[in-house]
């Protein structure tokens, strides 16, 4: 299905959660000179104007980045995304929301490699656009990103990054991630594979990070962050988490540190929270 577009949701909730544990993840793999290969399954548009049409429509930024923009007291991490997100906005307002392959090269050195996949035409060509010009560094193709993993794995530097991202628009999804993961694993066991996942009422959500924790990973964390109760009728994403195989290690720490500034900011009601389930090996 092409039918999702991230633009509705660009720079919401979610996006804060995953954007902050990516750009952590990839300033851990910048303590080492030796390079690392990003790789993106669901790459999207690669930059959002937040007052597109479709960001308009939802508005669902200004209950994520934009309660962020202007506080004074944000955590490391969290600004540390907030000087991100800056640097696609120079002149102050928040105009601009990157995705997560323009968060990605915001800490990519010259000898790191993004690869981007992306089905949908749209926003393929506004992929394209947003990267032009760094042809030596990143590649951007049209193709299915669950199968496309496999011809990257092991990466020539042995160091990778992979956000597994899909819309879970179908529940085939989860079964997919599933997969994909797995195979991964066995493909290059010490690689950092991120799984973004909405938390959803639906028993597919529900199971997804308990079956991922069961592809027999020594290391790996989970954490997920709601900002709100879920809906008396079931319907609805309440919040999202992230299952990540082989974390660093000073992750779980730094997420404990963020995380409930970020739920007394973001959170619309009493049943928003955090948790933070680990296994460092």
């Amino acid at each position: 299905m092409l039918s999702y577009r991230h633009a509705f949701h660009a720079g919401n909730h979610a996006d804060v959660l995953k954007h902050i544990v990516l750009l952590e993840i990839l300033e851990y793999y910048n303590r080492k000179d030796k390079a690392w290969c990003y790789v993106d399954t669901h790459a999207g548009a690669g930059c959002y104007a937040l007052d597109s049409e479709r960001a308009a429509k939802t508005g669902e930024y200004t209950e994520g980045i934009g309660r962020l923009w202007e506080r004074t007291d944000r955590p490391e991490a969290v600004e540390s995304y907030v000087q991100s997100v800056r640097q696609f906005n120079p002149h102050g307002r928040l105009l601009f929301y990157p995705g997560s392959p323009a968060l990605a090269m915001t800490r990519a050195r010259a000898q790191d490699r993004l690869r981007l996949f992306e089905l949908h035409p749209a926003d393929l060509t506004l992929l394209e656009q947003t990267f032009r010009g760094e042809s030596e560094r990143v590649q951007v193709r049209k193709a299915d990103g669950f199968a496309a993993l496999r011809g990257l794995l092991p990466p020539p530097s042995r160091r990778a990054v992979v956000l597994i991202d899909p819309p879970y628009e179908v529940k085939d999804d989860y079964r997919r991630v599933l997969e994909t993961v797995r195979d991964s694993m066995k493909r290059f066991p010490s690689g950092t594979y991120a799984v973004w996942y909405p938390l959803l009422a639906r028993p597919e959500a529900r199971q997804l990070p308990e079956r991922l924790a069961e592809l027999g990973a020594e290391s790996w964390l989970d954490v997920r962050l709601a900002v709100r109760a879920p809906a008396a009728d079931g319907f609805g994403m309440f919040g999202s988490g992230l299952f990540i195989v082989n974390p660093p290690w000073v992750l779980p720490e730094r997420l404990e540190q963020t995380l409930p500034w970020l739920v007394e900011v973001m959170g619309i009601d009493e049943g928003a929270g955090f948790d933070v389930e680990h296994r460092i090996a």
